[in-house]
């Protein structure tokens, strides 16, 4: 087979994909993410959105803390584990992410020269075929629009427009609905092109089982056993005391702080329930025999 002539040579895609995104295949590899749960239905709606042969770009919509940004690493954990089609198979999951494209650019002109090259040697292999594909995944994607003037990033969506149409990007995008109807949504040419993905605040019996499901890497971490008692107990205080955060994020979090301060306290065995109202009580600024 003869190898394709692209105008973005490997080298020189391969250096701006290094240098100014996140590879999420291939740190999920290196072991660099916990395993990802309770979100079964929604990847498979992106994999399915993915296998299209048009609109294949997924719209993530969610309020902050339920796991949107996690699910590019639980797609990137289910093509790494092959739990994909043949189509997806060994595709690359990378974070395009703007701060990094942007971080110590001198000029608007200097921030697109480091995308441009990006998205169309990512365009130029997707097009081709004989690759698996590259799939951009972009939080806060609202701030990509020509509409939102408090980002310097306003209007970049505008690059990625043209491939969109052609299909030749894959896209998964994340935001919340307020920020969609606000920005995403008041430009249909981008909009269009997008299927959107709701994710619901996991209630408490689906919060506590992602964090069963976490709780063997955190007690490798800390060397001590964490309960199922533990697990719905810290569920149930957070979610009684902490009530401007969403779940499972603001769980996790305090499970996490909670062991820390078990670990502070020289605990040994497992994690006891005075840490968790000491973690709770610095969160939150409650006196922690206040908590229970």
């Amino acid at each position: 087979m003869t190898t394709p002539s692209f105008i973005i040579s490997d080298d020189e895609l391969n250096g701006l994909i290094s240098r100014y995104t996140r590879d999420f295949t291939a740190q999920d590899k290196a072991g660099r993410f916990d395993p990802i749960s309770g979100r079964d239905q929604e990847l498979q709606n992106v994999v399915l959105i993915l296998l299209q042969r048009l609109r294949k770009n997924a719209m993530l919509i969610g309020p902050a803390g339920v796991g949107k940004t996690a699910l590019f690493v639980g797609l990137a954990q289910r093509i790494n584990a092959g739990k994909v089609p043949t189509l997806l198979q060994g595709a690359r999951v990378i974070e395009l992410e703007m701060s990094m494209i942007g971080a110590g650019s001198s000029s608007r002109a200097e921030l697109e020269g480091r995308l441009i090259p990006i998205v169309k040697g990512v365009a130029e292999r997707n097009a081709s075929k004989l690759y698996p594909p590259i799939i951009f995944c972009i939080d806060e994607i609202h701030q990509l629009m020509i509409s939102f003037k408090a980002s310097s990033f306003g209007g970049i969506a505008d690059l990625l427009k043209p491939y969109l149409t052609n299909g030749d990007l894959f896209v998964v995008g994340a935001t919340t609905a307020e920020e969609y109807d606000d920005y995403v949504k008041q430009e249909p040419a981008i909009d269009r092109r997008f299927q959107k993905v709701t994710l619901e605040v996991p209630d408490l019996v689906m919060t506590a089982s992602i964090l069963r499901y976490l709780r063997p890497n955190f007690e490798t971490h800390y060397q001590f056993k964490i309960s199922d008692a533990t697990i719905d107990r810290i569920v149930k205080l957070t979610d009684r005391y902490i009530r401007n955060r969403n779940n499972p994020d603001k769980s996790i979090i305090m499970m996490d702080q909670a062991c820390a301060h078990a670990t502070m306290k020289g605990v040994t065995g497992e994690l006891d329930n005075d840490s968790i109202a000491s973690a709770l009580s610095s969160e939150t600024g409650l006196n922690k025999l206040a908590i229970g």
